[in-house]
C-alpha cells in the first residue's frame, strides 16, 4: 500500500510539479545539452572543498596529503614506499596553485569530480536524461568521494583512475579501435602507478574481456595487443626503476602479508562490512526510488547490454579477488582499499533498469544529496573544528605548522642559509617540509630506525619528534651523538582555532648545521615558552 501510494504521488508530481521543483527540473532536463552534469560537478568540489576548509581551519592536511606532497617533489619514476604517480599530480598542481592547506584539498576534490565525470562517460553508454544524474547522486551518498578523497594518497588517486581506465577499456572491447584500445592500455598502466592494488582491475579487465559475448571478435583483432602494448610502454620506466633499486615498493607491500588465519579472516568480514556500511545510504534511496519494481531486476538485467554484463565482471572481481588473494598470502585487506571500485554498482543499478524512474525521485535524490552536504559544511564542519581543537588528533596534525614554523626559527638562530633536510617522525617531517618557508627536502633515515649518513648532516640537516614519541626520541639522541655539532630543542606547540586555544603538546627538535658550529651566544631559547636546549658538540662537552 506504501509502494502504491508513493508511486502514485510520484507520476502526479511529474504531470503538476510543485513550483520548488520546476528549477531542478529544468536542471535535470539540461543533462543532455552537457551542461547539467559539468554544472553539478562544479557545485560538488565548491561545497565539499569549502566543508574541508572550514572542518580543518584550526588544524593541518593529513599526513597521507603532506607526503604525497613530499614525494612528489623530485620527478622520480618510483618511491621506496608508493609508485609516483600521485606524487607527479601532487607535483603538477603546485606548479599551478600554491603550496596550502586549500589548494590542496581542491585538488582532493576535483580528482574526486574526475572520478565521477568518468562514471558519467560510461553511465552515457547505457542511458539517457536524469538517470546519468541518479547514478552520481548515489556515488555522492556514499562517503568515497569527499571523506575518502580528501586524503590525497596512494588510494583515493584511484578514484578518477578506476572509471577511465574501465571508461577506456570498454570502449575498447565495444569499437576495437587503436585509439580506444591504447588508452585503455595507458590508462591501466597508469592506475597501476598509482597503487599497485590496481593489479585486480587488470585482471577484472582480463576476466570481463574472456566473459564477453565479442571475445572471439575482440582477441582476433589487434585491439588487446594494442593494450598490452601501451600499458608495457608506460610502465616500463617504473620497472627500470625497480630494478635498479632492489623494489622497495614491494618490499613495503609485502609488509602488509604475513598475519596469521584469525586476524585475515577477521580482516575479510571487515572489508565487506565497511564496504556494505558505505554503500547503505545509497542502497535504502535506491530501494526508496525502484520499490517494488526491483522484482524486474532479474529480468532487466538478463536482457542487458553486453557493456553491463562486462561492468558486472568487474565489480565481482575486484572484490573477489581481493579476498582470496588476502586468505592466500595472509594479508590485512582494509576497505578503503576497495572504495574507488564500487562506481560499477551504481552504474549497474540505474542503467539495467527497463522502466523509467519518475522525475520525481531524481529530484528528491538531488535535494537529499545537496541538503546532506549544506548541513556538513554549515553544521559539521564547526562543530569538527572545534572539537579537533579541544581533542586533537592522535597524529598531532593540529600541531603541524606551529612545529614547523618554530623549527625553522631556531634553525635560522643558528644559521643564515636555510634548512636543508628534515627528518624524524615522518609526519612531523612531512609536514616541516609542506609549512616551513623553507621548505627543506625530506630525509628519510627515521625509516627503520637508520641513523642519517655523515654526510647528509654535514651538509646540514634537522629532525622533529614529539617528546612522547620514545623510539623516536632515542633515535634523535643516536643520530645526535654521530655530529661534532649538534642542537637540541624540547618546545611545546599549542593548536589554536582563530584566537582560541586548543590541545598542547610537547616537540623535540635537532639541529645539525652545515660545516660551522653553532652561535651558542643566540637567545635562540628566550623567546620560546616551555623550552629547554642542550648543545653537543666535541668542544662543548
Amino acid at each position: 500500500m506504501f509502494d502504491f501510494t508513493f508511486s502514485e504521488l510520484a507520476k502526479r508530481s511529474d504531470q503538476n510539479p510543485a513550483r520548488w521543483r520546476r528549477p531542478l527540473i529544468a536542471w535535470l532536463n539540461g543533462v543532455e545539452s552537457d551542461w547539467a552534469v559539468p554544472l553539478m560537478l562544479l557545485c560538488f568540489v565548491t561545497i565539499w572543498t569549502t566543508y574541508l576548509i572550514v572542518a580543518y581551519i584550526g588544524s593541518d592536511l593529513h599526513p597521507d596529503v603532506l607526503e604525497t606532497w613530499t614525494l612528489g617533489r623530485h620527478f622520480e619514476w618510483g618511491n621506496p614506499k608508493h609508485p609516483p604517480l600521485m606524487g607527479w599530480i601532487a607535483r603538477a598542481w603546485t606548479t599551478i596553485f600554491p603550496v596550502s592547506d586549500w589548494s590542496m584539498q581542491l585538488m582532493a576534490m576535483v580528482n574526486a569530480a574526475v572520478g565521477l565525470w568518468a562514471v558519467d562517460l560510461i553511465s552515457r553508454q547505457f542511458a539517457t536524461g536524469h538517470k546519468r544524474v541518479l547514478v552520481l547522486l548515489l556515488l555522492m551518498l556514499t562517503p568515497t568521494y569527499q571523506f575518502h578523497a580528501q586524503r590525497f594518497n596512494a588510494n583515493s588517486v584511484l578514484l578518477s583512475l578506476w572509471p577511465l581506465a574501465t571508461y577506456c577499456f570498454l570502449r575498447s572491447i565495444q569499437t576495437r579501435a587503436v585509439i580506444w584500445a591504447a588508452s585503455a592500455g595507458v590508462t591501466a598502466a597508469l592506475a597501476m602507478l598509482g597503487k599497485y592494488y590496481s593489479i585486480f582491475l587488470v585482471a577484472a579487465f582480463c576476466s570481463a574481456a574472456i566473459a564477453h559475448p565479442s571475445r572471439r571478435a575482440y582477441f582476433c583483432s589487434v585491439a588487446p595487443y594494442v593494450s598490452i602494448a601501451a600499458a608495457s610502454l608506460a610502465l616500463a620506466p617504473h620497472v627500470y626503476w625497480l630494478a635498479n633499486h632492489g623494489a622497495p615498493t614491494f618490499e613495503h607491500a609485502m609488509a602488509h602479508a604475513g598475519f596469521d588465519l584469525g586476524t585475515v579472516l577477521h580482516d575479510v568480514l571487515n572489508f565487506l562490512a565497511g564496504l556494505a556500511a558505505a554503500l547503505s545510504v545509497a542502497a535504502v534511496t535506491w530501494l526508496m526510488i525502484a520499490g517494488r519494481r526491483l522484482d524486474r531486476m532479474a529480468a532487466d538485467f538478463k536482457g542487458a547490454d553486453p557493456g553491463l554484463k562486462l561492468l558486472l565482471v568487474v565489480l565481482v572481481t575486484t572484490i573477489v579477488l581481493p579476498i582470496l588473494t588476502s586468505l592466500t598470502l595472509r594479508t590485512d585487506l582494509p576497505s578503503l582499499w576497495a572504495l574507488q571500485g564500487i562506481f560499477p554498482l551504481a552504474v549497474l543499478v540505474v542503467c539495467t533498469t527497463s522502466y523509467p524512474i519518475e522525475t520525481f525521485y531524481t529530484v528528491n535524490a538531488t535535494v537529499l544529496t545537496a541538503g546532506i552536504a549544506v548541513v556538513a559544511a554549515t553544521v559539521a564542519a564547526p562543530i569538527h573544528a572545534v572539537y579537533r581543537n579541544h581533542y586533537g588528533y592522535e597524529e598531532g596534525r593540529n600541531l603541524y605548522r606551529q612545529a614547523a614554523l618554530e623549527l625553522t626559527h631556531q634553525w635560522h638562530e643558528l644559521s643564515d642559509v636555510p634548512l636543508p633536510r628534515i627528518s624524524g617522525d615522518d609526519s612531523l617531517a612531512f609536514a616541516a617540509a609542506f609549512y616551513s618557508p623553507d621548505h627543506p627536502f625530506y630525509s628519510r633515515p627515521f625509516v627503520y630506525w637508520k641513523v642519517p649518513r655523515k654526510t647528509t648532516m654535514e651538509r646540514g640537516w634537522a629532525a622533529l619528534c614529539f617528546a612522547d614519541q620514545i623510539d623516536c626520541v632515542n633515535w634523535m639522541a643516536t643520530a645526535g651523538a654521530r655530529s661534532e655539532y649538534s642542537v637540541r630543542h624540547e618546545f611545546t606547540v599549542q593548536a589554536n582555532l582563530l584566537g582560541v586555544p586548543g590541545i598542547r603538546r610537547s616537540v623535540v627538535s635537532l639541529m645539525v648545521p652545515a660545516r660551522e658550529p653553532p652561535r651558542v651566544d643566540a637567545p635562540e631559547c628566550d623567546d620560546a615558552p616551555n623550552a629547554s636546549i642542550a648543545i653537543q658538540g666535541n668542544s662543548l662537552r
